[in-house]
Parts: structure tokens; sequence; C-alpha cells
């Protein structure tokens, strides 16, 4: 098998309008499809970043709580990569998005910082 990318990111939203609206008018994505399905009680809306399509969000009724911690089983976090971290977590702070200090990869020198969605998922900004 030959695996050409990453097709999409699904993300299920305690709140579907709540998180739409901090995806879309927080982090700048756009919402480029949007579907109603009534046998689920379920929405699902298909977000771009960059014209590039890349995270399904949904709403389903009696969903679990997510394991919290910064070391949960499962997906760790979504990071997205910017050319300024510093102008990036100015941003969101003065929507006030709460964020953790900038951090620097030792690895490699790179900046970053984490922030989480309206459910508390883990979210990442890091350094192109």
């Amino acid at each position: 098998m030959r695996i050409n990318g990453v097709h999409h990111i699904a993300i299920i939203a305690s709140d579907y309008e709540r998180s739409k609206e901090f995806y879309r008018d927080a982090l700048g994505c756009e919402l480029i499809a949007e579907y109603y399905r009534a046998e689920r009680e379920s929405w699902m809306g298909k977000l771009a970043l960059g014209g590039v399509y890349l995270i399904e969000l949904f709403s389903f009724p009696n969903t679990p709580p997510r394991a919290s911690g910064p070391e949960a089983l499962g997906l760790r976090h979504l990071a997205f990569e910017v050319d300024d971290v510093p102008a990036a977590r100015d941003e969101l702070l003065a929507k006030g998005i709460e964020c953790e200090e900038l951090r620097v990869d030792p690895n490699n020198g790179k900046q970053m910082f984490f922030f989480r969605d309206p459910d508390g998922l883990p979210l990442e900004v890091y350094e192109s």
C-alpha cells in the first residue's frame, strides 16, 4: 500500500455549533460543507485550511468524555504549522483562548505551544 497523505482528521464535539465557531473563527478554518444526518441525530461539517480539506467535525448524542491528561492513550494532539509562533499565540490570546507558554523543541530548536479546543482536545502550534 502506498499512502498519499492524510485525508482528514475527525473530531467529535460536545457542542457542534461552539466547536464549529472555534475552528472557523478562532483558527481560520473554512466551512466547505455541512450536513445534518437525522437518522444519527448528528451534524457533520467539513473544514479546510488554505483550501485543503482537513477536519471533519461531528456531533453525536450522548458521547462519552475524552480521557484527559497530557499522555492519555490514543491520539495525542493535532498540530498546526505556522511561520510566526509567538504572533499566533498572541492572536489566540487576544481572542480569549488560553495558551501554554512558548516552548522550544530540544531536537530542532523550533518554537511551539499548546492550547485546547472547546472540548479540551489538545492542539499545538508548531514553527514551519
